[in-house]
């Protein structure tokens, strides 16, 4: 359990997820602006999410656990690891750093502060997509922990520049950063009004990767090894 106290905690993980989202919607930016290739473009966004979420795990997991996403959050919570005070105000403040992250690449790249996207991202697919990916970056997280804890920052760093490429949702896998995302016209955009199924696909793959985590990753007992392993009579 991390020493540092509830305050300290709230203010990494509202730095964290803002620096996250700036990096997210910023680079997304200046790689519009800089080619007309989506495929490039796509590229120099995935690259930059990838190493942030590796540099910000690093310096700010020994705070607050760097979360930076309230179904990480939640993850936590159910297996016992935050109370119920500190889930909520850990949501709280990695949505609105999120928030502050858009601005901060708003204001950077001297554009409205805040928009209302018109990215289109609904339907059946893109839900899946939601839900792999967010699967998948809890399931890492808790498989991480499990098994290589110093190497989480780059498990997960790795896992979101892969999933950018394999999901067709281009893996938000983070309610606090598409809700941000809602929130600029650019090229990282959702529209505010397919949030609802994206929310609710991150929250469904979140629960998912948990219950599968919580019994692949538990250490049987040495009796229950016996009477798997050995044939019976």
């Amino acid at each position: 359990m991390t020493s540092f106290s509830f305050s300290r905690r709230l203010v990494s993980e509202a730095l964290g997820t803002a620096l996250l989202v700036a990096t997210v919607v910023g680079s997304g930016i200046m790689a519009d602006r800089l080619t007309a290739d989506t495929a490039l473009a796509l590229l120099a966004n995935t690259l930059a999410t990838g190493a942030i979420l590796v540099v910000l795990i690093s310096v700010l997991g020994p705070v607050s656990g760097a979360h930076f996403n309230p179904v990480v959050s939640l993850a936590f919570a159910l297996r016992r690891g935050l109370t119920a005070r500190s889930t909520l105000a850990y949501i709280a403040v990695q949505i609105l750093g999120g928030i502050a992250g858009t601005i901060l690449a708003h204001a950077m790249f001297e554009l409205p502060l805040l928009q209302a996207s018109t990215t289109i991202r609904t339907g059946g697919a893109q839900w899946l997509a939601e839900v792999t990916a967010t699967f998948g970056l809890v399931f890492v997280i808790l498989a991480g922990l499990r098994f290589r804890s110093e190497a989480v920052p780059w498990l997960v760093g790795l896992y979101i520049t892969a999933a950018y490429w394999f999901t067709a949702s281009t893996s938000f896998a983070n309610p606090a950063v598409a809700i941000a995302r809602s929130l600029t016209n650019t090229f990282a955009g959702i529209r505010p009004v397919d949030l609802p199924g994206f929310i609710v696909s991150e929250v469904f793959g979140a629960l998912l990767a948990l219950m599968v985590a919580s019994w692949l990753l538990t250490k049987p007992r040495d009796s229950q090894i016996l009477a798997e392993t050995e044939p019976a009579p």
